[in-house]
């Protein structure tokens, strides 16, 4: 059995994947939680609609404010469904249960039990007269000032991309509570120099390196390492080259590493105590984490792109 007792958390990647499996076996408890799971997503997106429609100035505003402002939306959602919400829970778990199990003898719906003697095909046209129909009023804006055109939809995450975000963003978590770097910082990151996770430097027998910040084996690095295809510039020229990087043993393992490395090296000093996602971008690059000359401008639009926000939403 299921329990429901507590509120969701964003962060509870194998609670969700839980539920998705629980729903299918028809538990009422899943489809319990399945149901608020709809109308935390209903009012999250209540709140997005919000959150645009308000002007977005000031000092205060910046890419980790709206990052953080979205997740504490999701959350928000969460807590407000749990709670009952707006009713739009119960009654999705009422149309799940009727769609489940068999309606007792005697109960229908109204409309869609057939006629008991329907009209002969020759009385149809006096029975059931086709109705006149009614012009519809014109609607006019209210003002002068002209209506601007809805906003095009975000693109959906890929199931490649929400895969690659579910694997990492627990640990993640746990190393933004070492380091203090924002979890969605990092795995931006992390999505940059794997191509969210396509990319990532395998060994030779196939195995995963779970090397997805790009950590090259220097001198000082005593562990496994894997070799693998990359793009370097010298002078702002794209050079192909072939280098060694550090294999790890989970990806728990590349977090504790990429932890170490920006605590242990002066030089990363200003990208942990970075307060925004285009200032974190913009340390690692000037702290030569990467020779590529767009690397900071690449990070800072996946930090506040709808891909990363919409990964981590489902």
């Amino acid at each position: 059995m299921m329990q429901t007792s507590t509120t969701p958390t964003i962060f509870d990647v194998r609670g969700l994947a839980a539920l998705k499996s629980q729903a299918k076996s028809q538990d009422p408890a899943a489809l319990k939680a399945t149901a608020q799971q709809f109308e935390a997503l209903f009012l999250q997106m209540v709140l997005k609609s919000m959150r645009d429609a308000t002007p977005h100035e000031g000092l205060m505003e910046s890419d980790q404010t709206r990052l953080y402002e979205s997740l504490l939306d999701q959350q928000l959602s969460q807590v407000m469904a749990a709670k009952g919400g707006t009713g739009l829970a119960a009654m999705i778990e009422k149309q799940l249960t009727r769609n489940t199990v068999a309606p007792p003898a005697g109960e229908t719906d109204l409309p869609l039990r057939p006629l008991a003697q329907p009209y002969p095909l020759e009385q149809k046209s006096q029975a059931m007269p086709l109705a006149t129909p009614v012009q519809q009023p014109v609607l006019r804006p209210l003002s002068d000032t002209p209506v601007r055109p809805a906003r095009e939809p975000e693109a959906a995450a890929s199931s490649t991309q929400r895969q690659f975000v579910d694997q990492i963003l627990p640990h993640a978590v746990e190393a933004s509570r070492a380091s203090g770097v924002p979890a969605a910082f990092m795995v931006a990151q992390a999505a940059l120099e794997t191509g969210w996770g396509r990319s990532e430097p395998r060994r030779a027998d196939g195995r995963p390196s779970y090397n997805i910040f790009g950590i090259k084996a220097g001198r000082g690095w005593s562990g496994a390492t894997v070799a693998a295809a990359t793009t370097e510039y010298v002078d702002g020229v794209a050079q192909q080259r072939t280098e060694r990087f550090r294999a790890y043993g989970s990806y728990a393992e590349a977090f504790a590493d990429y932890t170490r490395l920006l605590s242990s090296n002066p030089r990363y000093a200003g990208v942990v105590a970075s307060v925004d996602g285009q200032s974190f971008a913009r340390q690692l690059q000037q702290a030569g984490y990467a020779s590529d000359p767009a690397y900071a401008e690449k990070l800072t639009r996946i930090i506040g792109g709808p891909t990363l926000r919409l990964a981590l939403a489902d």
